[in-house]
């Protein structure tokens, strides 16, 4: 398939701006893909889709305020720093603005406690630095970094976006943007699955711009996607192989679970314990070895996460799913409503 094969129009107004008042409460739009049937529910209503001993995977990264605001050396001129992903201890890879003032050599600072050098630039057109800090570096960051919003979210960001753009079982700090499929969960619904025999196990996906990296080549298998780091813990591998070898279903919540556990798969098909850093680039055709179910988002026109979605789910029935929620004025994009491909 090519590049054009994923493009749509979707009117602004269906962009959310802002979350569901109740994280439970958006629409979740199901799809089936053997009897080829969509029905539309509200997120809360996913229980009765699951059955018991299903295996639900989630992604327990979180965020950080990774946006700094510093000034280059010599001229004072801001600078804006968003950290993507840390090479090695104090070594990040980062996007700056205005790239074209800031070339290697240069030092940055953001406050009397953290500066950087510019080391190397990158081939996704960021730079590498080298952070000189006092004290820890993520506490720093924490109490100085603004916390990223998609760009499409046409507004500031807004106390209640540090726990909105955070799903509730985030735990591992590392990424710089949302596994945005899991903000639909609440604590009392993960009780509800859990007591009707569902088992939620968790991964690591840290997130970076990567992921939402636009395609430009309408050949796919021409696309690089940026390298992520992942983790599938050895107890969650024991528990999605058994739940498969007992007959149970393995439920990805968001493209990035899904990722991660396609890539942490041996040629037997089962998963493995692993670590390290994932460039897996998912699209059609793809046979998929490990997930049986998507939980996912409604996504951006010609994105990767669309890609992935129609591998699992077939281009066709997904774009008439996305045909649909526009009709039915569903909310699109990160703070919107939710799709289940089982």
């Amino acid at each position: 398939m090519k590049l054009s094969d994923f493009k749509y129009k979707l009117p602004e107004k269906l962009i959310a701006q802002y979350p569901a008042d109740k994280r439970d409460k958006s629409n979740l739009m199901v799809l089936d893909r053997e009897k080829q049937a969509i029905e539309q529910r509200v997120f809360s209503d996913i229980v009765e889709f699951m059955n018991p001993g299903d295996c639900l995977v989630v992604n327990e990264t979180k965020v950080f305020p990774a946006r700094l605001m510093g000034t280059k050396d010599k001229t004072d001129a801001q600078v804006e720093i968003f950290l993507l992903r840390e090479l090695e201890n104090g070594l990040w890879e980062v996007l700056v603005k205005p790239a074209r003032k800031v070339r290697v050599g240069n030092r940055l600072s953001v406050n009397n406690k953290l500066w950087c050098d510019v080391i190397d630039n990158t081939v996704s057109g960021g730079r590498v630095v080298r952070f000189n800090y006092e004290g820890d570096f993520f506490d720093i960051v924490d109490k100085i970094g603004q916390s990223p919003l998609p760009p499409y979210i046409d507004r500031a960001p807004e106390p209640s976006d540090k726990k909105r753009y955070q799903t509730v079982y985030s735990k591992v700090r590392g990424a710089v943007a949302a596994p945005t499929a899991g903000l639909h969960f609440t604590e009392a619904l993960l009780k509800k699955l859990k007591q009707k025999g569902v088992k939620v196990v968790p991964v690591v996906l840290h997130l970076g711009l990567g992921s939402f990296r636009p395609v430009v080549v309408e050949d796919l298998s021409r696309h690089k996607m940026d390298s992520e780091y992942y983790e599938i813990y050895e107890e969650t591998a024991n528990v999605i192989n058994q739940t498969r070898k007992e007959g149970g279903r393995v439920i990805a919540v968001g493209t990035s679970t899904t990722r991660s556990l396609e890539t942490a798969v041996t040629s037997e098909g089962w998963t493995k314990a692993a670590r390290g850093w994932t460039d897996k680039f998912i699209y059609p055709p793809y046979e998929f070895k490990v997930v049986d179910g998507l939980i996912t988002n409604f996504h951006l026109p010609s994105s990767t996460l669309l890609m992935l979605t129609c591998a699992f789910g077939g281009r066709d029935f997904v774009f008439k799913a996305y045909r649909k929620a526009i009709r039915e004025k569903f909310n699109y994009y990160s703070y919107g409503d939710a799709m289940l491909v089982i």
